[in-house]
Protein backbone atom coordinates (compact mmCIF):
# COMPACT_ATOMS: atom_id res chain seq x y z
CA UNK A 1 0.00 0.00 0.00
CA UNK A 2 2.75 2.46 0.98
CA UNK A 3 4.79 1.52 -2.09
CA UNK A 4 1.78 1.96 -4.38
CA UNK A 5 0.86 5.39 -2.98
CA UNK A 6 4.18 7.04 -2.26
CA UNK A 7 6.87 5.35 -4.36
CA UNK A 8 5.30 3.91 -7.51
CA UNK A 9 4.64 7.30 -9.23
CA UNK A 10 8.37 8.07 -9.12
CA UNK A 11 9.30 4.60 -10.37
CA UNK A 12 6.78 4.59 -13.21
CA UNK A 13 7.13 8.13 -14.55
CA UNK A 14 10.33 9.90 -15.49
CA UNK A 15 8.87 13.39 -15.14
CA UNK A 16 8.00 12.64 -11.51
CA UNK A 17 11.56 11.47 -10.81
CA UNK A 18 13.05 14.58 -12.37
CA UNK A 19 10.69 16.82 -10.41
CA UNK A 20 11.59 15.04 -7.16
CA UNK A 21 15.35 15.30 -7.76
CA UNK A 22 15.07 19.01 -8.57
CA UNK A 23 12.96 19.68 -5.45
CA UNK A 24 15.32 17.72 -3.20
CA UNK A 25 18.33 19.65 -4.51
CA UNK A 26 16.50 22.94 -4.06
CA UNK A 27 15.46 22.02 -0.51
CA UNK A 28 19.04 21.24 0.52
CA UNK A 29 20.25 24.72 -0.43
CA UNK A 30 17.31 27.08 0.11
CA UNK A 31 16.01 25.87 3.48
CA UNK A 32 19.25 26.65 5.41
CA UNK A 33 19.12 30.14 3.91
CA UNK A 34 15.60 30.44 5.28
CA UNK A 35 16.91 29.64 8.78
CA UNK A 36 19.44 32.46 8.56
CA UNK A 37 16.75 34.82 7.28
CA UNK A 38 14.76 34.03 10.43
CA UNK A 39 17.78 34.69 12.64
CA UNK A 40 18.29 38.06 10.97
CA UNK A 41 14.57 38.93 11.19
CA UNK A 42 14.53 39.26 7.41
CA UNK A 43 11.83 36.69 6.62
CA UNK A 44 10.00 38.97 4.18
CA UNK A 45 13.21 39.93 2.37
CA UNK A 46 13.22 36.53 0.68
CA UNK A 47 9.72 37.20 -0.63
CA UNK A 48 10.76 40.65 -1.82
CA UNK A 49 13.79 39.33 -3.69
CA UNK A 50 11.75 36.53 -5.27
CA UNK A 51 9.61 39.26 -6.88
CA UNK A 52 12.61 41.47 -7.62
CA UNK A 53 14.19 38.94 -10.00
CA UNK A 54 11.17 39.01 -12.31
CA UNK A 55 12.25 42.00 -14.48
CA UNK A 56 15.61 40.35 -15.17
CA UNK A 57 13.90 37.06 -15.98
CA UNK A 58 11.54 38.94 -18.30
CA UNK A 59 14.43 40.67 -20.10
CA UNK A 60 16.15 37.31 -20.57
CA UNK A 61 12.90 35.90 -21.93
CA UNK A 62 12.45 38.79 -24.36
CA UNK A 63 16.03 38.44 -25.62
CA UNK A 64 16.43 34.65 -25.83
CA UNK A 65 12.98 33.14 -25.34
CA UNK A 66 12.59 30.38 -22.75
CA UNK A 67 16.36 30.06 -22.29
CA UNK A 68 17.21 28.95 -18.76
CA UNK A 69 20.68 30.50 -18.85
CA UNK A 70 19.51 33.88 -20.19
CA UNK A 71 16.63 34.15 -17.73
CA UNK A 72 18.87 32.99 -14.88
CA UNK A 73 21.54 35.60 -15.59
CA UNK A 74 18.93 38.33 -15.98
CA UNK A 75 17.18 37.34 -12.75
CA UNK A 76 20.44 37.26 -10.79
CA UNK A 77 21.47 40.72 -12.02
CA UNK A 78 18.03 42.17 -11.22
CA UNK A 79 17.95 40.61 -7.74
CA UNK A 80 21.45 41.78 -6.81
CA UNK A 81 20.67 45.27 -8.16
CA UNK A 82 17.53 45.55 -6.03
CA UNK A 83 19.43 44.32 -2.95
CA UNK A 84 22.19 46.87 -3.49
CA UNK A 85 19.75 49.71 -4.12
CA UNK A 86 17.71 48.82 -1.04
CA UNK A 87 20.81 48.78 1.13
CA UNK A 88 21.98 52.10 -0.32
CA UNK A 89 18.61 53.77 0.25
CA UNK A 90 18.29 52.48 3.83
CA UNK A 91 21.81 53.71 4.63
CA UNK A 92 21.14 57.24 3.38
CA UNK A 93 17.51 57.79 4.35
CA UNK A 94 15.40 57.26 7.50
CA UNK A 95 13.79 54.21 5.83
CA UNK A 96 14.67 50.80 7.20
CA UNK A 97 15.83 48.03 4.86
CA UNK A 98 12.49 46.20 4.86
CA UNK A 99 10.67 49.38 3.77
CA UNK A 100 13.09 50.05 0.90
CA UNK A 101 12.85 46.40 -0.18
CA UNK A 102 9.04 46.70 -0.25
CA UNK A 103 9.20 49.75 -2.49
CA UNK A 104 11.63 48.22 -4.94
CA UNK A 105 10.08 44.75 -5.15
CA UNK A 106 6.56 46.04 -5.85
CA UNK A 107 7.86 48.14 -8.72
CA UNK A 108 9.96 45.21 -9.95
CA UNK A 109 6.99 42.86 -9.95
CA UNK A 110 4.86 45.29 -11.94
CA UNK A 111 7.72 45.95 -14.40
CA UNK A 112 8.36 42.24 -14.90
CA UNK A 113 4.72 41.44 -15.64
CA UNK A 114 4.58 44.40 -18.05
CA UNK A 115 7.71 43.27 -19.92
CA UNK A 116 6.45 39.71 -20.28
CA UNK A 117 3.11 40.99 -21.58
CA UNK A 118 4.87 42.87 -24.39
CA UNK A 119 5.71 39.69 -26.27
CA UNK A 120 4.55 36.75 -24.21
CA UNK A 121 1.22 35.08 -23.60
CA UNK A 122 -0.69 34.37 -20.42
CA UNK A 123 0.76 30.84 -20.48
CA UNK A 124 4.32 32.22 -20.45
CA UNK A 125 3.42 34.55 -17.58
CA UNK A 126 1.94 31.70 -15.52
CA UNK A 127 5.03 29.59 -16.26
CA UNK A 128 7.35 32.26 -14.87
CA UNK A 129 5.18 33.17 -11.88
CA UNK A 130 4.22 29.66 -10.76
CA UNK A 131 6.82 27.44 -12.45
CA UNK A 132 6.40 24.15 -14.31
CA UNK A 133 8.01 21.62 -12.07
CA UNK A 134 6.65 18.58 -13.90
CA UNK A 135 8.28 19.83 -17.12
CA UNK A 136 11.77 20.03 -15.60
CA UNK A 137 14.40 18.60 -17.96
CA UNK A 138 17.97 17.43 -17.52
CA UNK A 139 19.40 20.90 -18.17
CA UNK A 140 17.30 22.45 -15.41
CA UNK A 141 18.31 19.69 -12.97
CA UNK A 142 22.00 20.32 -13.69
CA UNK A 143 21.43 24.07 -13.25
CA UNK A 144 19.71 23.62 -9.89
CA UNK A 145 22.21 20.98 -8.76
CA UNK A 146 25.16 23.24 -9.56
CA UNK A 147 23.68 26.15 -7.61
CA UNK A 148 22.72 23.89 -4.68
CA UNK A 149 26.23 22.40 -4.52
CA UNK A 150 27.88 25.82 -4.65
CA UNK A 151 25.54 27.14 -1.97
CA UNK A 152 26.27 24.28 0.41
CA UNK A 153 30.01 24.78 -0.02
CA UNK A 154 29.66 28.54 0.54
CA UNK A 155 27.52 28.02 3.65
CA UNK A 156 30.06 25.57 5.07
CA UNK A 157 32.85 28.12 4.58
CA UNK A 158 30.84 31.09 5.86
CA UNK A 159 28.89 29.30 8.61
CA UNK A 160 30.77 30.72 11.59
CA UNK A 161 30.79 34.24 10.16
CA UNK A 162 27.08 34.07 9.32
CA UNK A 163 26.21 32.94 12.84
CA UNK A 164 28.30 35.67 14.44
CA UNK A 165 26.98 38.34 12.08
CA UNK A 166 23.39 37.25 12.76
CA UNK A 167 23.69 37.36 16.56
CA UNK A 168 26.30 40.07 17.21
CA UNK A 169 27.23 42.23 14.24
CA UNK A 170 29.18 44.70 16.36
CA UNK A 171 31.55 41.95 17.55
CA UNK A 172 32.76 41.36 13.99
CA UNK A 173 33.29 45.08 13.45
CA UNK A 174 35.89 45.22 16.21
CA UNK A 175 38.59 43.55 14.10
CA UNK A 176 37.34 44.41 10.62
CA UNK A 177 34.67 47.02 9.95
CA UNK A 178 34.05 45.78 6.41
CA UNK A 179 33.66 42.09 7.31
CA UNK A 180 29.96 42.23 8.39
CA UNK A 181 29.03 44.05 5.15
CA UNK A 182 30.98 41.50 3.12
CA UNK A 183 29.24 38.58 4.83
CA UNK A 184 25.85 40.24 4.47
CA UNK A 185 26.42 40.93 0.77
CA UNK A 186 27.58 37.37 0.13
CA UNK A 187 24.52 36.03 1.93
CA UNK A 188 22.17 38.16 -0.18
CA UNK A 189 23.96 37.01 -3.35
CA UNK A 190 23.45 33.36 -2.33
CA UNK A 191 19.81 34.14 -1.59
CA UNK A 192 19.25 35.68 -5.04
CA UNK A 193 21.09 32.81 -6.72
CA UNK A 194 18.85 30.21 -5.09
CA UNK A 195 15.71 32.16 -5.91
CA UNK A 196 16.87 32.23 -9.54
CA UNK A 197 17.28 28.44 -9.36
CA UNK A 198 13.85 28.08 -7.81
CA UNK A 199 11.92 30.18 -10.32
CA UNK A 200 12.33 27.56 -13.07
CA UNK A 201 10.87 24.89 -10.80
CA UNK A 202 8.36 26.62 -8.52
CA UNK A 203 8.11 30.05 -10.17
CA UNK A 204 9.02 33.43 -8.74
CA UNK A 205 5.94 33.47 -6.47
CA UNK A 206 6.21 29.94 -5.04
CA UNK A 207 9.97 29.41 -4.64
CA UNK A 208 10.18 31.41 -1.42
CA UNK A 209 7.54 29.12 0.14
CA UNK A 210 9.88 26.13 0.10
CA UNK A 211 12.59 28.35 1.57
CA UNK A 212 10.70 29.84 4.53
CA UNK A 213 7.89 27.50 5.63
CA UNK A 214 10.08 24.50 6.62
CA UNK A 215 12.49 26.90 8.34
CA UNK A 216 9.70 28.48 10.40
CA UNK A 217 8.28 25.06 11.25
CA UNK A 218 11.67 23.79 12.44
CA UNK A 219 12.17 26.77 14.76
CA UNK A 220 9.04 25.69 16.65
CA UNK A 221 10.67 22.33 17.52
CA UNK A 222 14.48 22.62 17.64
CA UNK A 223 16.38 24.43 20.40
CA UNK A 224 19.77 24.76 18.67
CA UNK A 225 20.80 26.26 15.34
CA UNK A 226 22.30 23.03 13.89
CA UNK A 227 19.18 21.16 14.99
CA UNK A 228 16.97 23.77 13.35
CA UNK A 229 18.87 23.53 10.07
CA UNK A 230 18.78 19.73 10.05
CA UNK A 231 15.09 19.55 10.95
CA UNK A 232 14.18 22.27 8.42
CA UNK A 233 15.98 20.48 5.59
CA UNK A 234 14.28 17.21 6.52
CA UNK A 235 10.91 18.97 6.61
CA UNK A 236 11.57 20.53 3.19
CA UNK A 237 12.48 17.17 1.67
CA UNK A 238 9.38 15.47 3.07
CA UNK A 239 7.08 18.31 2.00
CA UNK A 240 8.48 18.22 -1.54
CA UNK A 241 7.93 14.47 -1.75
CA UNK A 242 4.40 14.53 -0.28
CA UNK A 243 3.44 17.57 -2.34
CA UNK A 244 4.40 15.84 -5.57
CA UNK A 245 2.46 12.72 -4.57
CA UNK A 246 -0.56 14.84 -3.67
CA UNK A 247 -0.45 16.71 -6.97
CA UNK A 248 -0.14 13.42 -8.89
CA UNK A 249 -3.23 11.77 -7.43
CA UNK A 250 -5.38 14.90 -7.05
CA UNK A 251 -4.39 16.41 -10.45
CA UNK A 252 -3.27 19.65 -8.78
CA UNK A 253 -0.50 22.06 -9.84
CA UNK A 254 2.67 20.59 -8.38
CA UNK A 255 4.29 23.82 -7.16
CA UNK A 256 1.32 25.09 -5.12
CA UNK A 257 0.74 21.55 -3.79
CA UNK A 258 4.29 21.46 -2.40
CA UNK A 259 3.92 24.88 -0.78
CA UNK A 260 0.50 23.92 0.65
CA UNK A 261 2.06 20.79 2.17
CA UNK A 262 4.75 22.95 3.74
CA UNK A 263 1.99 25.25 5.04
CA UNK A 264 0.35 22.26 6.77
CA UNK A 265 3.68 21.49 8.44
CA UNK A 266 3.88 25.15 9.49
CA UNK A 267 0.41 25.15 11.08
CA UNK A 268 1.07 21.85 12.90
CA UNK A 269 4.33 23.26 14.23
CA UNK A 270 2.89 26.50 15.58
CA UNK A 271 0.08 24.55 17.26
CA UNK A 272 2.06 21.67 18.77
CA UNK A 273 5.73 22.64 18.61
CA UNK A 274 7.29 22.83 22.11
CA UNK A 275 8.94 26.18 21.30
CA UNK A 276 5.81 27.67 19.75
CA UNK A 277 4.41 30.73 21.47
CA UNK A 278 0.88 29.50 20.80
CA UNK A 279 1.50 26.12 22.40
CA UNK A 280 3.12 27.76 25.42
CA UNK A 281 0.29 30.24 25.90
CA UNK A 282 -2.35 27.53 25.64
CA UNK A 283 -0.48 25.39 28.17
CA UNK A 284 -0.13 28.27 30.62
CA UNK A 285 -3.81 29.09 30.24
CA UNK A 286 -4.79 25.48 30.88
CA UNK A 287 -2.60 25.33 33.99
CA UNK A 288 -4.10 28.57 35.25
CA UNK A 289 -7.62 27.17 34.81
CA UNK A 290 -6.66 23.99 36.69
CA UNK A 291 -5.19 25.99 39.58
CA UNK A 292 -8.30 28.16 39.66
CA UNK A 293 -10.57 25.14 39.93
CA UNK A 294 -8.49 23.75 42.78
Amino acid sequence: MIYHLFIEPFVAYGFMRRALVACLALSLSTVPLGIFLLLRRMSLVGDALSHAILPGVAVGYLVAGMSLVAMGIGGFIAGVLVALLSGWVSARTPLKEDASFAGFYLGSLALGVTLISLRGSSVDLLHLLFGSILAVDGEAIKFVGLIASGTLVALALLYRGLVMESFDRSFLQVNNKRLPSLIHGTFLALLVLNLVAGFQILGTLMSVGLMMLPAIAARCWAKTLPGSILLAVLCGLICAWLGLVWSFYASLPAGPAIVLTASVAFFISILFGPRSVLAGSLLRRKLAIIKGVK
